[in-house]
């Protein structure tokens, strides 16, 4: 009888241990889930392409939004911060600093420069002012 019992157990053990390795598999390694982390304002060429020096305050905040982290020590400048990051894939940051005298935009330093062409211009024009604009240049 303990024979039996040795051998039915150890072909449990067997069975089971064999399924474990065989299910094992199907879940992959276990792995710790990374997430992408966003912060601050998002930023973007466009919204710097629309920054004129002499806006409002509130023009600024309506194209930028309001900045995240107000200087306590005077008004006069608005800093802009934007984070991405994807763990071990992908990091990327821009930097803004908007500055104001009173209540107007005098100019602006940062990661990104307002491009020279203006292509929303370009694409405010429908097919029939183009086709306009080539017969003008024709003719």
């Amino acid at each position: 009888m303990t024979n039996s019992r040795c051998s039915i157990a150890l072909r449990c053990a067997s069975i089971l241990s064999l399924s474990a390795l065989l299910l094992l598999p199907g879940c992959g390694w276990p792995r710790v889930h990374k997430v992408v982390v966003q912060q601050g304002n998002v930023i973007t060429q466009a919204m710097i392409d629309k920054l004129k020096p002499g806006m409002t305050r509130a023009q600024v905040a309506f194209i930028m939004g309001d900045p995240v982290v107000h200087n306590t020590f005077g008004d006069n400048r608005w800093d802009y911060v934007y984070t991405l990051e994807n763990p071990g894939v992908y990091q990327a940051s821009i930097n803004m600093s908007l500055f104001f005298e009173g209540d107007e935009l005098a100019y602006f330093t940062g990661d990104l420069a307002p491009t020279a062409s203006k292509p929303s211009e370009t694409v405010e024009l429908g097919a029939d002012a183009a086709d306009e604009a080539q017969t003008d240049d024709s003719a």
